[in-house]
């Protein structure tokens, strides 16, 4: 195995990484910047390195701070978390070419599927079911982009190719708006992300959002872990997140999850990834890839039995992974919902010191967060510091247990958006499941 890696990333997500080295018998570094320095698992860590200020562009962005981190403390691998420098083609080429490990896919993949114009031509051709929409990138040529529009068919949404985060988007119910929609999805775009490419596809009044797990070893072996419902959301940003998706039949979910493992297996993925799509009347519709763990990760690994980081870090090490499609076996349902240090009534953030935390228990209940008694959460990074996870053997009682475990949840001295997650499970339409993307902006109003 894998003798030392650096987890280069934060919060809940680098402290599960390092609970899955030490099952493996790996060895971490922790790299942090200089607010992060009293985090849970950089006092965990066997060693750790700061590597910068808290601006995070100065430190976990940092890729040659990162990079010197492995180097000084001799590690032998990085694992990017998720967000940061987790999906950057450029970081993951510099780690390999500094002679490294990097635990994710090739540069070339990332950079692939970081396109989502390129993603959706690939997908295509390996023949996922895509949304509707343009062949490529779009101009500003306006008569042609009425013209493409009135082909999808309105309303159709405007998209940056580069974009992620829910940001780089605008809905164009007509003509008479679309030349606005673009320049401000342009500008948008080259702020947020250094590029202002775009490209457009047909808006879904009432999908729900569909994912698929995958893992990929580097002797062709591809398997998925089923999906998940990641439809309650709020500007565009995940709330709520379940699995299996109800309402769904066997059928469709072995089809469209072979779908996924045949385009990985033909793309020479390598490691763990998220298929995502919108799903409507029946119909599949592929939007992106995500080519790293997701935040959601532990729902799949619930309801399968499957450890996701370890994988990837067996992956990395270059073992086959360890389950075949036929191993794998759905068991009940599980429920996460993400806590978020923020104000419940405007979302607003609310950095600040944990006067008092008691963590919920019982069964099937699992709670991921690096936050404790009198830590101080910074003002610099997301707001996530919690993920609560219910599982049963029924929907309707990990519906029942997540709610006591919400109950039970207390966080002192900052505000965070628990009476939202409790208000959502005492939600008449939530309960029967099956909601769509829009729902949650629509009850709170935002629409």
């Amino acid at each position: 195995m894998l003798e030392k890696i650096v987890i280069a990333n934060r919060g809940e997500i680098a402290l599960r990484i390092l609970r899955a080295c030490r099952e493996l018998g790996i060895k971490t570094v922790a790299v942090f910047s200089e607010v992060d320095r009293k985090q849970k698992h950089v006092r965990l860590a066997d060693e750790s390195v700061c590597i910068g200020p808290a601006v995070s562009s100065e430190s976990y962005l940092n890729i040659p701070a990162v990079i010197s981190a492995a180097e000084i403390t001799d590690a032998v691998a990085i694992h990017p978390g998720y967000g940061f420098l987790a999906e950057n083609a450029d970081f993951a080429e510099r780690v390999e070419e500094s002679g490294f490990i990097f635990i994710g896919p090739r540069a070339d993949t990332l950079r692939l599927m970081g396109s989502k114009t390129s993603a959706r031509e690939e997908m295509r051709k390996f023949g996922v079911p895509c949304v509707p929409g343009s062949a490529g990138t779009i101009g500003d040529n306006l008569d042609e982009l009425g013209r493409l529009a009135r082909r999808i068919g309105y309303p159709v949404i405007i998209k940056a190719a580069a974009g992620g985060g829910g940001r780089g988007m605008r809905v164009v119910r007509s003509e008479a708006t679309l030349r606005n929609a673009m320049a401000v999805t342009r500008a948008e775009a080259a702020t947020a992300f250094g590029d202002d490419t775009l490209y457009m596809e047909k808006f879904l009044d009432h999908p729900r959002h569909i994912e698929i797990q995958v893992l990929a070893d580097e002797k062709g072996n591809v398997i998925h872990l089923g999906e998940r419902d990641c439809s309650m959301q709020r500007r565009h940003q995940k709330v709520i997140e379940e699995a299996p998706a109800i309402g769904i039949a066997d059928e469709m979910r072995a089809e469209i999850g072979n779908s996924c493992v045949n385009a990985c297996r033909a793309m020479g993925y390598r490691g763990a990834g998220t298929i995502e799509f919108l799903y409507e009347d029946g119909e599949f519709y592929f939007i992106e890839m995500n080519t790293r763990i997701q935040v959601e990760h532990p729902v799949t690994e619930m309801v399968t039995g499957v450890d996701i980081v370890k994988e990837q870090l067996r992956i990395a090490h270059g073992d086959e992974l360890s389950y075949k499609q036929d191993d794998i076996r759905f068991n009940g349902h599980a429920i996460e919902c993400r806590i978020n240090a923020e104000d419940p009534d405007t979302f607003m953030p609310s950095p600040g010191k944990i006067q008092h935390l008691h963590q919920p228990g019982g069964p099937g209940i699992r709670i991921d967060t690096h936050i404790y008694d009198g830590y101080s959460i910074p003002p610099h990074y997301d707001s996530m510091i919690a993920k609560l996870i219910a599982h049963a053997e029924t929907r309707e009682l990990a519906l029942a247990r997540m709610s006591t475990a919400l109950s039970e949840l207390v966080i002192d001295g900052i505000k965070t958006n628990i009476p939202v997650h409790q208000k959502l499970l005492d939600d008449a339409a939530f309960i029967s499941g099956g909601t769509d993307i829009h729902y949650l902006e629509n009850k709170l109003g935002l629409k």
